[in-house]
């Protein structure tokens, strides 16, 4: 089992997330914004951060770039989960630091099958 922080502003997409991860055998918690977001892995690294970009107060790419710069050797997993699907965005968010990338609308299964490869 794999501790996993799910950080997402839209209330619907967050409760599919934190069931579907939940059901897959995973301990979660789950941020609403990026603030909160970061408050949260300063006191506690998770395995894997699903990290939406567009959100309140920071967006989930400030969020990564200010991760990785407190973890150099990447030793959480980011799997950013977003509606931005342009090439220059997913180029944008592996040189800040993803290790995965999923355009929204998502499959559950290969959100699943994503989360298990990174952190298998």
């Amino acid at each position: 089992m794999a501790q996993i922080l799910i950080v997402e502003d839209e209330p619907d997409v967050l409760l599919l997330l934190e069931n579907r991860v939940r059901g897959a055998g995973h301990d979660v918690s789950s941020a609403m914004d990026g603030e909160t977001a970061l408050e949260m892995l300063g006191d506690n690294r998770p395995d894997l951060v699903v990290l939406d970009w567009m959100m309140p107060k920071l967006s989930g790419i400030d969020v990564l770039e200010r991760l990785r710069v407190g973890d150099p050797d990447h030793d959480v997993k980011v799997l950013m989960l977003t509606a931005k699907a342009q090439q220059s965005d997913i180029d944008r968010a592996f040189s800040a630091g993803a290790d995965d990338y999923i355009v929204k609308p998502f499959s559950s299964r290969d959100l699943i099958e994503r989360i298990g490869a990174l952190i298998a």
